[in-house]
């Protein structure tokens, strides 16, 4: 992986934390929008993570496929990932 690994682990810790604590909140009964808030929270947190990998995947693995003449793969790799997204 060549995204920044401490940035995105650290975030992805951050959103651990955030899971944990959501799961506490259902377990104390809390208001269901204080916790819809927090998962909203943990999802942005995660979707950061997922464009830092797939920006790093860009600038570094798809540049090489296409310069080593697997520009075909790389992109439908690309493409698969954005149909996923939405």
């Amino acid at each position: 992986m060549k995204a920044d690994k401490d940035s995105a682990i650290r975030l992805l810790k951050t959103a651990k934390g955030q899971i944990e604590g959501i799961m506490k909140m259902m377990e104390e009964d809390r208001y269901c929008v204080d916790i819809s808030n927090q998962i909203m929270a943990t999802s942005s947190i995660l979707c950061k993570v997922n464009k830092q990998v797939l920006k790093a995947h860009i600038k570094g693995c798809v540049v090489t496929g296409i310069q080593e003449g697997n520009a075909d793969e790389k992109l439908e790799e690309i493409m698969s990932i954005i149909d996923k997204l939405g």
